[in-house]
């Protein structure tokens, strides 16, 4: 790794340094490299850089935790992409809070011309896993990747039923690349990086926290064209998934259920307040 993307990836160790800032110094000092090379005085003239962050800058911890993070994804072959990079997202690219690094494990390019996101509960029925297996299986002649987050229920039905079709599947992580959760869903996880990939913006180490998921949440929705919820409680992470695929102008589909069914609740609402498409078929999406 050149001394530029160790600084760029050095930046991201600095504590109070969010993508926000990290875009702002780089289009201040020109490069990561030359953030560094700063003086005090050039980097408190930079809004949003305090004194805090000044001095964090200037110590050398950030880039021995640099070093040992590109040392751990280059012994697994986890690929370091920054927003810079010609093989980020584009979709994300176009995103005002999206990520400014990613590590990703597989082999694929994430610039395909269709990718389809399906979220939902994580306590599936058979109605919803049902219309996962319809709605994956209708889409096949139109190639898409299958994006989700692999969480239990709805996420790693649609990323297992993926598989079962030959499409590449995306898994969006809310931990660290060495902390897949749900840990069942491992084997499923090494499936999907021979013709996928998982991806997630969280350093080695990171847990599977609560606060993470919202987060996770934005990537799947930035990296989508479209977002499909198949069942949804009236709370629950599948419905931040909409709400913000909705704010990034993204086409958001809900399947309908029972008016009696709690996990059709979420989806039925989406419809009715006019923040979803209803969608009985994968031909809806064309």
């Amino acid at each position: 790794m050149d001394q530029d993307r160790l600084s760029f990836l050095a930046l991201h160790f600095v504590p109070g340094v969010g993508d926000f800032l990290i875009r702002q110094l780089i289009s201040y000092c020109g490069s990561a490299e030359e953030v560094f090379r700063q003086t005090r005085a050039r980097l408190l003239r930079i809004p949003g850089v305090g004194e805090i962050t000044t001095e964090s800058i200037r110590q050398g911890t950030p880039f021995r935790q640099a070093e040992e993070a590109a040392k751990r994804a280059e012994a697994a072959g986890i690929q370091l992409l920054f927003y810079t990079d010609p093989a980020f997202p584009d979709r994300l690219k176009s995103i005002a809070d999206a990520p400014t690094l990613l590590y990703v494990q597989g082999h694929m390019n994430l610039n395909v011309p269709r990718t389809v996101g399906i979220v939902g509960t994580r306590k599936s029925t058979p109605y919803g896993r049902k219309c996962v297996e319809a709605i994956v299986e209708e889409m096949v002649s139109l190639q898409p990747v299958i994006i989700s987050g692999l969480a239990y229920g709805i996420d790693i039905h649609a990323h297992r039923q993926a598989l079962k079709h030959n499409l590449p599947t995306v898994g969006i992580l809310g931990s660290g690349l060495d902390n897949i959760y749900p840990a069942v869903h491992l084997e499923t996880a090494r499936k999907m990086t021979d013709s996928g990939a998982l991806i997630t913006e969280n350093h080695f180490g990171t847990k599977p926290d609560a606060h993470n998921f919202p987060e996770r949440n934005r990537i799947i929705a930035g990296m989508c064209d479209a977002v499909i919820v198949v069942e949804a409680a009236e709370r629950g992470g599948a419905l931040i998934t909409a709400e913000i695929a909705n704010s990034y102008n993204k086409d958001v589909f809900a399947v309908p259920g029972n008016i009696d069914s709690t996990y059709s609740a979420g989806c039925n609402k989406l419809i009715k307040i006019n923040k979803a498409h209803l969608l009985t078929t994968a031909k809806d999406l064309e």
